[in-house]
């Protein structure tokens, strides 16, 4: 069965148009033994994060927690419905670091399954359903894992239509990633999404990675370790002059307690409270309506697929 091209949230699939402003990278729960004492675990905490969201006129936040590392999946509903902004939740596997060898063996030779089936049926036994599969390369290199992850993620692509996020270590890889999804395993570009660009400011290999047709996320503002505030709009501008504004996603990435705004880090605001503003200001003539198309129009065509299967 094809239904019509929608966005997959955990309230159901809705039209592109209806997301609003777009924060397409970020966590609401997580957890990693890389991040020990760091987990993102309290439904208070993310209610108040996306309540304070919310206030500065977000819509929607695209939550890529994958498979494993606490979706907290049936607690999402109750929170778009509290707060008002719809939320996405990923399918997909980290890094294998993120994972114990029971894990990882338990999924050999049923990895795509799994993605089909949350991306479907609903993940665990909560009913909710993925809108996108998050996987992950490596510094600079796609090791066993991520060619295996990335050829599942292909297949359920194939399967259902969904779109594949993916972590770029450092904001490297890139093109090897493209060579790998969208040359070997036939993705369409238009259906991959490259995050963490704003942690490797090399503009040939964002020229190259958006004009395969690939979108480009921008994603954790303010880390004093990676090159993200003073040098993202920087990248930004040269994509857009180069004529590829539309290809382009903005996102917070909270990743641990610590950075949440409500712990007196930046959190989900900060990407509405300085980033947005401060693109507006820094772009020229062209800022408010780049913003504006980043924020709202781009996350509606990365997000929305004519979804297949169940």
């Amino acid at each position: 069965m094809v239904r019509a091209v929608a966005v997959r949230t955990v309230a159901g699939d809705v039209p592109a148009e209806q997301l609003g402003v777009c924060d397409a990278h970020d966590h609401l729960f997580f957890g990693s033994p890389q991040l020990p004492g760091q987990e993102l675990r309290s439904i208070p905490a993310a209610r108040a994060e996306l309540a304070a969201f919310a206030e500065l006129g977000g819509g929607t936040v695209v939550q890529w927690t994958p498979y494993g590392l606490g979706r907290r999946a049936a607690d999402l509903p109750p929170l778009a419905r509290e707060t008002g902004v719809r939320i996405v939740a990923a399918t997909g596997l980290h890094q294998a670091v993120h994972y114990d060898d029971a894990t990882l063996a338990g999924l050999r030779g049923r990895l795509a399954e799994v993605f089909v089936a949350e991306l479907t049926e609903g993940i665990g036994t909560s009913g909710v359903r993925a809108g996108l599969i998050k996987v992950a390369g490596g510094f600079h290199a796609l090791d066993a894992h991520a060619r295996w992850t990335m050829s599942a993620a292909a297949e359920a692509h194939h399967a259902t239509g969904a779109p594949i996020a993916v972590h770029l270590e450092l904001g490297t890889g890139a093109l090897d990633v493209l060579d790998l999804l969208c040359g070997e395993l036939g993705v369409p570009p238009r259906r991959v999404i490259l995050g963490h660009l704003n942690r490797s400011p090399d503009l040939t290999v964002h020229r190259q990675a958006a004009a395969s047709g690939c979108f480009l996320a921008f994603d954790g503002p303010s880390r004093a370790n990676h090159a993200t505030d003073w040098r993202m709009p920087d990248a930004v501008r040269a994509l857009a002059e180069a004529g590829h504004g539309d290809r382009l996603l903005l996102g917070g990435d909270t990743t641990t307690a610590a950075a949440r705004s409500v712990n007196g880090g930046p959190g989900m605001p900060y990407l509405l409270r300085r980033v947005r503003p401060r693109l507006a200001a820094e772009l020229g003539d062209m800022g408010p309506e780049l913003v504006r198309r980043v924020f709202t129009e781009n996350p509606g065509r990365a997000l929305a697929v004519e979804w297949s299967g169940p």
